[in-house]
C-alpha cells in the first residue's frame, strides 16, 4: 500500500506546479506570468507576474513586447475621485529587495493589435519579453487560465 501511495504522489506532483513557473534575470526573479482567457473577439488581452528584486539596487521594467501583438505598454489602475481608471506608465520601478506584482486591478501589460489569437485560449501558452534597465531582456512564457491563480492578491504595488 506504501508503495502505491508514493507512486500516486510522485505522478501527481507534476500537477501540482503544471501552471508555477519562475524565471531569473540577474537580481530579479519573475514568478508566474499568466494571463485570463477572454472571449474571441476581445481586443486586448492583460498579462501578469510577480517580480521579486534580490538585489541591493532597484532596477526598472522599461518596455515589454510579444509577437502576439503589434503593441505592448505598461498600465496600472489609479484611484480618481470615486473612479478606477486604467492608465499607461512609462515605467515600473522594481526596489531593492522589492515586490512588484502585476495583477488585475494593479501594475499590468496591456497587449494591443492583437495578431496571434490561437495562443489565448486555456492552456495555451504564449511569449512576452520584459526589458529591464539592469537585468536586461527577459522572454517568459504567459499561461492562459481560465481563472487566476489561487491567492492572487488584486491590490498589491510595490513592497
Amino acid at each position: 500500500m506504501v508503495k502505491h501511495t508514493l507512486l500516486l504522489a510522485a505522478l501527481l506532483l507534476p500537477a501540482c506546479f503544471a501552471n508555477a513557473h519562475e524565471y531569473k534575470a540577474g537580481e530579479l526573479d519573475i514568478a508566474h506570468p499568466w494571463s485570463q482567457e477572454l472571449p474571441p473577439n476581445a481586443p486586448t488581452v492583460a498579462a501578469y507576474f510577480v517580480i521579486h528584486n534580490n538585489g541591493k539596487t532597484a532596477d526598472r521594467l522599461l518596455s515589454v513586447d510579444s509577437p502576439i501583438s503589434g503593441k505592448a505598454e505598461l498600465h496600472e489602475h489609479v484611484m480618481q475621485k470615486d473612479l478606477m481608471k486604467m492608465q499607461q506608465v512609462p515605467s515600473v520601478e522594481i526596489p531593492a529587495g522589492g515586490t512588484v506584482t502585476f495583477a488585475p486591478m494593479a501594475y499590468h501589460v496591456m497587449l494591443m493589435e492583437l495578431k496571434d489569437r490561437s495562443l489565448l485560449s486555456d492552456g495555451k501558452r504564449f511569449p512576452l519579453t520584459l526589458h529591464f534597465e539592469k537585468a536586461g531582456n527577459l522572454t517568459v512564457d504567459v499561461a492562459v487560465q481560465k481563472q487566476p491563480p489561487a491567492g492572487t492578491d488584486t491590490h498589491q504595488h510595490a513592497q
